[in-house]
């Protein structure tokens, strides 16, 4: 793989997917469609998909492409592959409350190396270079020109006053019960993949997610965090969380900073 491509590609198709959500969003109204496993879809995902699809399709035609919005894709399998969720968090979108992201990841045997996160209606974008390190970007974006990168890295956590962050939308008793194993300073609630990059930025110490979640979800925001430092285990066992599984559904998991004094489920 030509890494300095691959986050070029992933970096303008992230932005221009951002576009694409971002005029929808703005409309004054937009229709909101169910899937066959009852979740929300918009023509923001799905256009945001189209668009994601043909760029990394057109750059990247030897590596298979696994995307939320295509079903057929989800039967593919490969240990190195391009995962994508072009709108993580529609019900965000949907509530117009702007912590919805662009993940574009590259997994390589199992692990996610390579990944953007982009948050247009937040102006942040988080993103792996080619040596896997991870950086901010500071807007306003452009889509040739980089603009200026802060690295990325986590914190040292202080286990007697931990900074948490747990889902918005998906937050329920059982990860307040985990949570609640810990001495925390500050908790915070945020959508979609920006809690792996909360972590990775040093603005939380701790994710746990004790729900239902798939690889498009995680993969790019897992990539951003292992580039800053961090790492992200599985709640039951603590063992690395790998992709590539055979439905493409996560187990219950845990996005930390090395350092924080980690509690069994």
């Amino acid at each position: 793989m030509d890494y300095e491509k691959l986050a070029q590609v992933m970096r303008k198709l992230a932005l221009e997917a951002g576009d694409v959500i971002m005029e929808i969003y703005n409309s004054d109204d937009f229709e909101v469609k169910s899937k066959s496993d009852e979740s929300p879809v918009t023509a923001a995902d799905e256009n945001a998909d189209a668009l994601i699809s043909a760029g990394l399709r057109a750059a990247f035609p030897d590596v298979t492409l696994i995307t939320e919005e295509q079903s057929d894709s989800h039967s593919e399998k490969a240990s190195t592959f391009l995962i994508v969720d072009p709108l993580d968090g529609t019900k965000e979108f949907i509530n117009r409350r702007g912590d919805f992201t662009v993940n574009i990841a590259y997994v390589e045997d199992g692990k996610p190396t390579r990944g953007v996160v982009y948050a247009p209606a937040k102006d942040r974008l988080f993103i792996t270079d080619a040596s896997g390190k991870s950086y901010e970007e500071t807007a306003p974006f452009h889509k040739d020109t980089v603009g200026a990168m802060t690295p990325m890295s986590v914190t040292t956590p202080d286990n007697a006053a931990l900074l948490v962050v747990a889902s918005k939308s998906h937050r329920d008793q059982a990860t307040d019960d985990y949570i609640g194993k810990y001495n925390v300073k500050d908790m915070k609630s945020a959508g979609s993949s920006l809690k792996f990059c909360l972590v990775a930025t040093g603005e939380a110490d701790l994710y746990p997610r004790v729900g239902r979640t798939m690889e498009w979800d995680t993969a790019a925001g897992h990539a951003v965090l292992l580039g800053a430092g961090g790492d992200v285990i599985r709640f039951d066992d603590h063992s690395p969380l790998t992709y590539g599984k055979a439905d493409y559904a996560n187990p219950f998991f845990i996005a930390y900073a090395p350092g924080v004094d980690l509690k069994k489920a």
